[in-house]
């Protein structure tokens, strides 16, 4: 029976948490035996589990990262009996998604992936990999990366090493011949092959999402077109200005409901606009995006995000800004593309829609299509399968 080992932040916990499990699921199910390594938060999982470091030393290795930019580059300690540990369980495929929260060592980590033959698949959930400092760059449209980072716009710590952990990086990663990367999306996947790993094997396979679980469901009749936002975490990255500017605009016909939002920025809100804590109530969650008449999402920086494809899968449309690859959720039949920062291009694509609604058929369809977590996550196996016969 072959064993896969992934390592990530978290295990069943957040949207990256949610992928490694549902992989481990879609494993198990072919008859693979299946390993979660965290370093962070975690729910049950129906893998095996590894927990990397404590506590302490996550914060520990945060204030390295703060003082010195020393991100990746400490944790040295729960690295190797993280190593230890993978010897031990002996896997036939490693999988990494993100390494960089505070949790592990890359150089170590690397050093050994680098000396044995294990097929390793990294899941690129966003740009850190390559890159001097940030995780994304678009909303300051930096090109640095590409040749060699320095004086980092978006760092914030007290020094910047940008320019040293791109040499670090390019040489830790370019280094290991048995690595194949699978961004996310196709955008991520293009910026990839502009990056130190452009030799590198690369996959693109989409994120997918629970169809059973995100569905249209009958929602209570309302008197206003309601206009949804959703994010785990809100602030400027994520538009919550843009929302505040766009309920300037927009008449008292159209509510905004947000949802996700903490109590200090439920307090600061604008009457006109609901705010809604974050949930962990996906019966809450669905019931809302099928309340909804459409999903807007003024994301600055974004990979894929998941909200496009649960909106769509409970049959609403979605409005997204023309950010990283937040428009490969839909097409001209299913929402609607406007520029980075253009609010007013936001509040013309709402009326548009509410005076001609996109199908919700169309919307569930192309969810159905494409998105189906069974579909998108029994790539990786065939993945996982294919290299293990090229290394046979």
């Amino acid at each position: 029976m072959p064993k896969l080992l992934q390592i990530n932040a978290t295990a069943n916990w957040g949207s990256t948490g949610r992928i490694a499990e549902q992989i481990g699921l879609a494993a198990m199910a072919r008859g693979w035996e299946s390993c979660i390594a965290y370093g962070r938060y975690a729910n049950t999982s129906e893998s095996q589990t590894i927990k990397i470091g404590s506590y302490p030393g996550v914060i520990e290795h945060y204030l390295e990262n703060r003082l010195i930019d020393n991100e990746g580059l400490a944790s040295r300690s729960a690295t190797r009996e993280l190593i230890t540990e993978i010897k031990n369980w002996s896997p036939d495929i490693i999988h990494l998604h993100n390494i960089h929260d505070h949790y592990v060592n890359y150089e170590i980590l690397f050093d050994y992936l680098n000396s044995n033959d294990i097929p390793v698949v990294w899941t690129f959930h966003d740009c850190w990999a390559f890159t001097g400092h940030c995780h994304y760059f678009d909303s300051v449209d930096c090109e640095r990366w590409k040749t060699n980072c320095f004086d980092c716009p978006l760092n914030r710590d007290l020094l910047d090493r940008s320019s040293r952990n791109y040499q670090k990086k390019s040489m830790c990663f370019k280094s290991c011949g048995n690595l194949t990367i699978v961004p996310v999306s196709d955008w991520l996947g293009s910026l990839v092959k502009e990056s130190f790993l452009k030799e590198k094997p690369i996959s693109v396979i989409h994120n997918g999402i629970d169809l059973k679980v995100f569905s249209p469901q009958l929602s209570n009749s309302k008197s206003r077109y309601r206009i949804l936002g959703v994010s785990n975490v809100w602030d400027e990255r994520k538009g919550l200005r843009d929302f505040i500017l766009l309920r300037q605009i927009l008449s008292d016909e159209c509510e905004i409901v947000l949802l996700g939002l903490n109590k200090q920025q439920i307090k600061r809100l604008p009457d006109s606009i609901t705010g809604i804590e974050r949930t962990t109530s996906l019966n809450k969650l669905i019931e809302l995006y099928s309340s909804a008449d459409v999903l807007v999402n003024p994301t600055y920086a974004d990979t894929f995000p998941t909200v496009n494809l649960e909106a769509l899968a409970c049959g609403t449309p979605v409005i997204t800004y023309k950010t990283g690859g937040s428009p490969e959720a839909i097409d001209e039949e299913t929402g609607i593309v406007v520029e980075q920062g253009d609010v007013r291009g936001l509040a013309e694509a709402v009326l548009r829609l509410k005076e001609q609604p996109l199908s919700r058929e169309a919307c569930r369809a192309r969810a159905e299509r494409l998105f189906d977590k069974d579909k998108c996550f029994e790539k990786y196996i065939s993945l996982y399968e294919s290299l293990l016969a090229d290394k046979n």
